[in-house]
């Protein structure tokens, strides 16, 4: 009797009683709770098919012993479950491990049970083929025309996909998603996850004499398969600009999914899974295997350190495991050695792997077809230092003035999206959204925003810029290690250089004794360089670099350095935009200097700002006399503006953010009748905006966010009739509004959150125009 139940009544009831001891213990055993947590998200990814396991079951033809044995394994899941929520919150750390390791066992029992229920979908794969190829409009689409496929034959020795091929599986189960694009860098695995995929199934390969052969084919076999199951199409190794060819295979039809490998991203045809580089177990399996292939013997391998060095400068990166194994496989101890060498030297794998170079290379190939443009941001990445954050606000800095791009960042900003979706780099945002959605929802403001690379997509941008001469280099990248400069440098007779953009970077070993060097054609210099309290001397050469306009010094050490040789910015005359990073700035105005070009001055982590000025010579209003834009950030030194500040009448934009001493601003910031953009941001000691900021009438956005004692707005802050954007959130301490923002009519966005957000409630109906945006906060420490 309990069989004619199976399908129905009992299994649901079962399922139900498992799910909700699962809820329970999460209550009461909060030491298990990360093993709970993914066993509860399993059991709701599974939830659908078993509401509908009576109906597969009819379908598929399954013999009724499959769902008993279902059954079986979820009453021992409860059984588990039950004894795990009398676990007590003293007992041993051994104890925890152990049941732990239950639940896993659980967890891989139920994946494996549904990932059967794969075996009734037929998977047609059509995998890459170099073989065809069509040029559309200068781009390359590789699924244009589709031939004749590889055999879908995975390697035999795979580490580091279990847990996305689980992960693809559990996808794959879900009623909700129907079409996923598995995205990562070329090299990473994609194909073999994909094959892995395939490989434990009927696999029918399809060949197709053109793409119009292959949609009529696909459309009979999808009409006939669909009768009787299901269908995966897998679509390997997909490029950029197939997304007219990826439409053609969107059917709107129960049971068929799409499962796209691809080195970008299809935001448009499915949801995207990130696959992610080997952990250190995984890279050192697949060197190990590459150096010595089955069958081979371990003596040949060098001391286990040497190794470890070698594996850790791939970076986790598949191919460049198989690559530099491979290399050295049978090779003497000395070959190892040198190899090493290199590598700590700073030579990059791409620059003597060529078929590393090859696959990486052609990813830029394709960015060269698509947008040149974009492919010159791609190449400006390498300037700065390896496996360091770039701050997205430097990048719009260079890219204005090298690239034309808008000063305002939104063509930037657009540019790293895209090289994003290509897996060329990774957008990070901090301290305060949980995603760039949220980010762009403030406009303008990306000083929590930075860009990571993997040291191999660096490595390839460097290398792609080192094939001209030097003296025909549009970029010069120059990394020192000491003293030891490039040959050409310390010849006689130097070559004529015409680069635009330079960057040098120098460890703490460097004497700070810069040789002479003309480089006339530069418009942006990126300084990097690694100092702890020790001073670090602007080069003399900038006085020859009459066509500069941007400047980015960075100190990569731990302490603030202090900056001198000031005087050199002084012959800078189109000098526009200078962002200066965790340095010390005594004799900033020691030198008399006028910049009168400078539009924009960023100030980030930087020490003695107000003696800095204070000490000047000169008035700030005379030295700065066209600034528009300042920005100073993580200045913890800073305790008030240093006087003149408020003088710098064609000032269009102060932000101060996370300047945690600054007490107050001044009264006569009034003054500046030209401003627009107010930001006082995580300056946690401020207690209230001057009430001079009434004059203030072209100010259109204020930002106050994070400044926990300010109790009152100034009561006649409605006098701002430009006020547009109001951002408020974490305000805790603020009580009230003055009736005055009655009238600030043209007030679009407040930015705030719940508590806040009541306050304005009372103001809604008087101000039609106002919309209220509760942003959700989140906050990561991987930035610092």
């Amino acid at each position: 009797m309990a069989l004619e139940l199976v399908g129905g009544a009992a299994l649901g009831a079962v399922f139900e009683n498992l799910f909700a001891a699962v809820v329970d213990a999460r209550d009461k055993v909060t030491q298990l709770d990360s093993s709970l947590k993914k066993l509860q998200e399993i059991l709701t990814s599974i939830n659908p098919f078993i509401l509908r396991m009576e109906k597969l079951n009819n379908q598929l033809d399954r013999p009724k012993e499959e769902t008993e044995q279902l059954i079986q394994i979820l009453k021992d899941g409860e059984k588990l479950i039950h004894k795990c929520s009398n676990v007590p919150c003293c007992c041993k750390n051994f104890e925890k491990w152990r049941y732990a390791n239950k639940i896993e066992a659980l967890q891989d029992s139920l994946l494996n049970f549904f990932h059967s229920q794969l075996k009734g979908m037929e998977i047609l794969a059509i995998f890459k083929s170099n073989r065809f190829s069509l040029s559309n409009g200068g781009v390359s689409y590789k699924y244009e025309n589709l031939g004749s496929c590889e055999a879908t034959v995975a390697p035999t020795f795979m580490v580091g996909l279990d847990v996305p091929l689980k992960e693809l599986k559990r996808w794959l189960l879900k009623d909700d998603e129907s079409r996923i694009v598995v995205s990562a860098p070329g090299g990473c695995g994609k194909t073999t996850l994909a094959k892995r995929l395939c490989q434990d199934r009927q696999v029918k390969v399809l060949q197709f004499q053109n793409e119009e052969d292959a949609m009529n084919q696909l459309d009979l076999m999808l009409k006939k398969k669909l009768q009787s199951g299901r269908i995966l199409l897998v679509l390997d190794d997909v490029w950029c600009g197939s997304e007219s060819v990826l439409a053609k295979f969107k059917f709107q039809i129960s049971g068929y999914k799409v499962l796209v490998t691809s080195r970008n991203e299809f935001p448009a045809f499915g949801s995207t899974y990130h696959l992610k580089l080997l952990n250190e177990e995984d890279a050192m399996a697949l060197f190990r295997h590459s150096a010595i292939p089955e069958g081979g013997s371990d003596s040949s391998m060098p001391d286990e350190d040497l190794v470890n060095k070698i594996v850790r400068h791939c970076k986790g990166f598949p191919l460049a495991l198989q690559v530099v194994g491979r290399s050295l496989h049978q090779q003497p101890l000395e070959i190892w050695r040198s190899t090493l060498l290199k590598l700590s030297e700073g030579q990059s794998i791409v620059d003597y792997e060529d078929e590393l170079c090859n696959c990486l290379q052609s990813s830029v190939d394709v960015l060269h077809d698509f947008d040149m443009r974009l492919k010159e941001c791609f190449m400006d990445l390498g300037s700065f230092p390896e496996d360091q954050k770039i701050l997205v606000t430097a990048l719009i800095d260079m890219w204005a003035e090298l690239h034309k791009l808008d000063q305002d960042g939104v063509y930037a900003v657009s540019n790293l999206h895209k090289l994003c979706s290509l897996n060329l780099l990774n957008l990070v945002v901090t301290r305060g959204f949980t995603s760039w959605n949220d980010a762009n929802e403030i406009a303008g403001w990306y000083n929590d925003a930075f860009v990571t690379q993997h040291d191999l997509l660096r490595d390839l941008a460097i290398y792609q810029s080192n094939q001209e001469p030097v003296e025909k280099r549009k970029r010069l990248i120059l990394d020192w290690t000491g003293n030891r400069l490039p040959e050409w440098w310390t010849k006689e007779k130097q070559p004529q250089l015409s680069a635009r953009l330079v960057s040098i970077s120098t460890d703490e070993m460097f004497s700070s004794s810069w040789p002479n060097i003309q480089i006339p054609e530069a418009k942006v210099l990126i300084l990097n360089f690694n100092h702890s309290e020790k001073k670090y001397e602007l080069p003399e050469f900038m006085k020859q670099m009459g066509k500069l306009k941007v400047l980015v010094v960075t100190n990569y050490g731990f302490c603030a350095s202090e900056l001198t040789n000031f005087s050199v910015l002084g012959s800078l005359s189109n000098l526009k935009r200078m962002r200066l990073e965790k340095v010390s700035l005594p004799t900033l105005c020691n030198a008399s200097m006028e910049l009168k070009n400078l539009e924009k001055l960023s100030l980030v982590m930087c020490h003695k700002i107000g003696q800095a000025f204070a000490n000047s010579s000169i008035q700030i209003p005379e030295m700065l006399p066209n600034l528009r834009e300042i920005n100073i950030d993580y200045c913890n030194h800073l305790m008030e503006l240093p006087d003149g500040f408020c003088d710098l009448v064609q000032l269009k934009k102060l932000s101060i953010t996370d300047c945690h001493r600054l007490s107050v601003l001044p009264e006569e910031i009034g003054k500046l009748a030209n401003l627009e953009v107010l930001r006082v941001r995580n300056c946690t000691r401020v207690s209230k905006l001057p009430d001079s900021i009434r004059s203030l009438h072209k100010l259109s956005v204020v930002d106050i966010t994070g400044c926990l004692r300010i109790r009152n707005m100034p009561k006649q802050i409605g006098e701002l009739h430009s006020l547009r954007e109001f951002q408020m959130r974490r305000c805790r301490g603020l009580r009230e509004l003055p009736s005055s923002v009655m009238d600030l009519v043209n007030l679009e966005r407040v930015i705030c959150d719940e508590e806040t957000a009541e306050l304005w409630e009372c103001f809604m109906h008087l101000l039609p125009n106002l919309r209220l945006s509760v942003l959700e906060e989140n906050f990561d420490l991987n930035w610092l």
